[in-house]
């Protein structure tokens, strides 16, 4: 079964959504789920009913690699130690 993007998170039906280790709950996080046909589903964790965005595993893939290469880290808020 094929998934489209902007599908209501509830609507895919029993997935189990992945979040980061570093991530707190109810902080702003994005979660991951595969789909039963493969793709991978983004979503928003503050609103986890929401839309979800459908990507195939090798755009998730280019993503990984990317962010594993600093490439996004320039869209990351720096923390300062206090």
């Amino acid at each position: 079964m094929s998934h489209s993007n902007g599908i209501r998170a509830a609507d895919l039906g029993p997935v189990t959504w992945r979040r980061s280790a570093a991530a707190t709950a109810g902080a702003e996080n994005v979660e991951f789920a595969v789909l039963d046909d493969g793709q991978v589903a983004v979503r928003n964790a503050r609103d986890p009913e929401g839309p979800v965005l459908v990507y195939t595993p090798a755009e998730i893939s280019a993503f990984v690699d990317g962010a594993k290469k600093g490439e996004f880290d320039d869209m990351v808020e720096r923390r300062t130690s206090d």
